[in-house]
């Protein structure tokens, strides 16, 4: 866990970001440089050492992140294995169908998934959970079918920029979509809390 110190706050700040976009940006920088195998090798590369920074400065490994990870490792391994493109470009698909079927799954358990990873920020409502999983699910889904659409019929060079950029702004787009969403299902305050000092 982090630390509730003004160290383990700074380190919090930085190393979400490092986690998430470090191994993007090194992705798309050597392959510019490199090419898609050095490429290949420097995201798989980037992306064992944030986990390694996430373990070490929160004692813990997010478990999105984790997945991400486990999945750029064998379809990274795969692609240097083979020689073979497909696999690296297959990898976005691979991660957003996992992700969407987790979400799925938590619904028809009864257990919307994303509670535990964003609730602490956006506190929502039983109903307002279940929908916006199934939302999201629907979100991922989409995204596998477009970098399927995008890497089977377009360069590589534009299909890295779609990963790189494509993807994460239409992630931002679709997450800012549903801010009046998530605010409609946030809990009322109770009326004790909605009450100034000495009332």
């Amino acid at each position: 866990m982090v630390s509730t110190g003004s160290t383990g706050q700074k380190s919090a700040s930085w190393l979400r970001p490092l986690v998430d976009y470090g191994p993007l940006a090194a992705f798309f920088i050597v392959y510019w440089l490199r090419g898609l195998t050095a490429a290949t090798v420097a995201i798989m590369v980037a992306t064992a050492v944030a986990l390694l920074l996430a373990l070490i400065v929160e004692r813990r490994i997010p478990i999105m992140p984790l997945v991400t990870a486990a999945v750029i490792g064998v379809f990274g391994g795969l692609t240097l294995w083979l020689q073979d493109e497909t696999f690296i470009k297959m990898k976005p698909t691979i991660v957003q169908v996992i992700f969407a079927g987790v979400l799925f799954g938590g619904l028809l358990l009864k257990r919307p998934l994303l509670k535990p990873l964003i609730g602490s920020a956006w506190p929502l409502d039983d109903d307002g959970w279940n929908k916006l999983s199934f939302r999201f699910g629907l979100f991922f889904l989409v995204m596998a079918g477009l970098n399927e659409a995008v890497w089977r019929t377009q360069s590589t060079d534009f299909w890295v920029t779609f990963k790189v950029f494509g993807i994460m702004g239409l992630t931002f787009v679709f997450v800012a979509s549903q801010v009046y969403f998530m605010r409609a299902h946030m809990p009322a305050l109770d009326d004790d809390d909605t009450r100034q000092p000495g009332d």
